[in-house]
């Protein structure tokens, strides 16, 4: 999960003791500008406002050795004056492929996938698995929800956390491992990076394959080999699992043109607008986030062909949006501050293209795990819920197929 961030301790020479003075200045007042702009007119205006201004007392600590390292829930750089969430990159990019020679060639129970319930980009790759059928040949395990700054752990043995798989790290010689980070020193020992999930991990050479979600999603679900039209694993599928095929080639430039704005502005927007640390970065990217919902809102009514985003098939985009959109209600309207509108109420096609996927689709649904997703946010993110109280609702976090909220319900009618 990009979120998931470990800042290893920086060394400094070992026998000076040092003071290092840090002094807090909170951004002088400002007004805050409206929500829309004349040229986003179906944007709700909100009344402006003058923040307080205030002034922290400079403090002073001391280390030993070492700097202190930047907590993991630190989202946003505290030196970064812009407040901008600005997501890493991912480090392990091999492939599995079929070609003679190949490091990570496809085998039935040779590889393992490490996830959180809570990550939306770990989510991808689960439901690519069940949908493709992979869930007979490829394991996985699901990390505690809480996030802490040791980062992603593994439960304990006595440790019994709803949903499935929720088990200490499964895979034979680590059986002292604790935390996820311990498998990723064990690829590279000199790790400096991101701990994150998913993570997807070889057992044959104790090595991780790749921790890129979206790439992940390719392996298991369409991408094919240079030369041939086969795919990864087909060979192992039965008939129905090797015919669905989520990246299809007549649809592959609607689907780029999807990702490329959604990631952006939808799937990346809920982090950039619930972790900005001024009001400026805020509303800048949660402006952007709705415009962006509006969009994709237009382009569900007009879809008239099917219930997938591109009609009659299901593809990457109907993955890759699902998993920001049943979070959205549950969590990123009041945690993150989302809350120009819900879904349920805001967005009558994308509400049921969710719900149809969740409850049509047992991939969908069988791996969205609603306690796991409220608790990690709420209760991992601090900074932003110092308290870590969870909200009772919405209640339900879904809706039935065919059932609405009272508003939308009198609408209709």
């Amino acid at each position: 999960m990009n979120i998931a961030q470990l800042s290893r301790p920086t060394l400094t020479h070992q026998s000076v003791v040092f003071r290092t003075v840090a002094k807090l200045a909170a951004p002088s007042s400002s007004r805050i500008r409206l929500l829309h702009s004349a040229g986003s007119p179906q944007l709700p205006a909100t009344p402006q406002f003058r923040a307080p201004s205030y002034t922290a007392a400079p403090f002073t600590t001391y280390a030993l050795k070492m700097a202190t390292p930047a907590k993991i829930t630190d989202w946003v750089d505290r030196s970064d004056k812009s407040g901008e969430f600005k997501r890493q990159v991912s480090s392990f990019r091999d492939h599995i492929s079929r070609d003679a020679g190949a490091k990570y060639p496809p085998e039935k129970d040779r590889y393992h996938l490490f996830v959180s319930y809570a990550c939306p980009w770990a989510h991808r790759t689960l439901i690519a698995r069940q949908l493709k059928g992979l869930d007979k040949f490829i394991t996985f395990s699901v990390v505690h929800w809480h996030l802490a700054d040791g980062g992603w752990r593994f439960v304990t043995k006595d440790e019994k956390e709803p949903g499935e798989n929720v088990i200490p790290d499964p895979i034979e010689g680590h059986e002292a491992f604790t935390h996820l980070r311990q498998v990723y020193f064990e690829s590279d020992k000199d790790f400096s990076g991101r701990f994150t999930v998913p993570v997807l991990y070889d057992k044959k050479t104790k090595q991780i394959v790749n921790n890129e979600s979206s790439e992940i999603l390719r392996i298991f679900g369409s991408e094919k080999e240079k030369n041939t039209d086969a795919k990864q694993f087909d060979d192992l599928l039965d008939q129905e699992h090797r015919g669905i095929d989520i990246y299809p080639e007549a649809l592959r430039n609607d689907i780029e043109d999807a990702h490329k704005w959604q990631y952006d502005l939808i799937n990346n927007g809920v982090y950039k607008s619930g972790f900005a640390t001024t009001a400026e970065a805020y509303e800048r990217n949660v402006t952007a986030l709705f415009e962006a919902l509006d969009r994709a809102e237009k382009h569900l009514q007009g879809q008239k062909e099917g219930p997938y985003y591109f009609g009659k098939t299901l593809t990457e985009v109907d993955i890759r949006l699902y998993v920001t959109i049943i979070r959205f209600d549950p969590v990123y309207v009041q945690h993150f501050k989302c809350n120009i509108r819900d879904i349920r109420s805001g967005y009558p096609a994308i509400h049921r293209w969710m719900r149809n996927l969740y409850w049509k689709l047992p991939a969908f649904k069988d791996t969205t795990q609603f306690e796991h997703i409220k608790w990690h946010y709420t209760r991992s993110h601090t900074q932003i819920n110092p308290l870590s109280i969870t909200p009772v609702g919405p209640l339900p976090n879904i809706l039935p197929l065919e059932e609405e909220v009272p508003a939308v319900a009198a609408a209709l009618k």
